[in-house]
């Protein structure tokens, strides 16, 4: 089966989505029309870019005409907005993705492996944390999970907690447990990343030893680990209660910051934790620090 797109090029993308949702549209997404990035959105938003194309995917046996009419009557741009059609044919997604997804290794010992490739890792030694795809945050691809990943790799974790804040696919946590952990708890604003915790510990024998927790459900207690793989506003507002939540000697480690922010984020922590040097990798900074007694 193949699929059509129609690609709506507007000021009003919200707009346009509605029009192709209620004109048979099998699902509608948006893409950055001009590779402007939106790397710091403020707690609890989801901007679109400024310059933000609306792509409505239809089965290729729909008539596309009454969209487009629908389009061009309600949309500001009327007969001079810009729409683009293209046949999609259709993938196995899932196996393009593992294509281009090799073993990853992060220290000496830990690996990120989709469950389909376990066989390629031969390492009697290793650490495997099974990863799939999914709708959550977190594959161990970008620099801010792997300079994570990183730091847990060469870790005591041993008998230890962890409180992961905003675990995304819960890879930080289930990697420290399989690292050595005792338990872990993982905090998330999105039920569909404790969903997917829930499910990576699983597959990675390690659910028994997970809690999964919204933020209003979460009650503040010390950790001997704190992992914060967010963005930099949310880490500063969150200084209080992720330093409450670290207990005397605890490693707290903070990563989702640009290189830019380090020095505001460090200042929030600042009063109650000792830092180690930055680690930056790709413009992005991991920081980790020890609680002070």
């Amino acid at each position: 089966m193949a699929w059509m797109q129609l690609r709506v090029f507007t000021r009003t993308p919200d707009f346009a989505d509605e029009i192709l949702s209620t004109h048979g549209a099998q699902a509608v997404s948006f893409l950055d029309g001009a590779d402007t990035p939106i790397l710091e959105p403020l707690p609890g938003e989801t901007p679109l870019w400024p310059d933000t194309v609306t792509v409505g995917w239809f089965l290729d046996t729909q008539d596309l005409a009454p969209a487009r009419e629908a389009l061009l009557e309600a949309l500001p741009e009327g007969s001079t907005l810009r729409i683009e059609t293209a046949l999609v044919e259709d993938q196995d997604w899932v196996r393009v993705w593992l294509e281009h997804w090799p073993p990853q290794k992060f220290g000496e010992r830990l690996w990120v492996v989709p469950r389909e490739k376990r066989h390629e890792v031969t390492d009697a030694n290793a650490t495997i944390l099974l990863l799939d795809p999914g709708l959550a945050f977190g594959t161990g691809t970008h620099p801010t999970t792997a300079l994570c990943l990183e730091w847990l790799s060469r870790a005591d974790l041993k008998g230890k907690t962890v409180l992961d804040f905003g675990c995304g696919s819960g890879i930080l946590a289930i990697a420290a447990l399989l690292l050595g952990a005792e338990r872990a708890v993982c905090v998330d604003i999105d039920p569909q990343a404790l969903t997917a915790t829930r499910d990576n510990a699983r597959v990675n024998g390690v659910e028994d030893r997970v809690v999964t927790l919204l933020p209003a459900d979460f009650k503040p207690q010390a950790h001997q680990v704190v992992l914060a793989n967010i963005l930099a506003n949310p880490l500063i507002q969150l200084a209080p209660l992720l330093s409450q939540c670290a207990g005397s000697g605890a490693a707290l480690v903070m990563a989702g910051l640009l290189d830019r922010h380090a020095d505001e984020v460090r200042a929030a922590y600042q009063s109650h934790f000792h830092f180690d040097a930055d680690v930056t990798r790709e413009g992005w900074t991991r920081l980790s620090a020890t609680r002070r007694a």
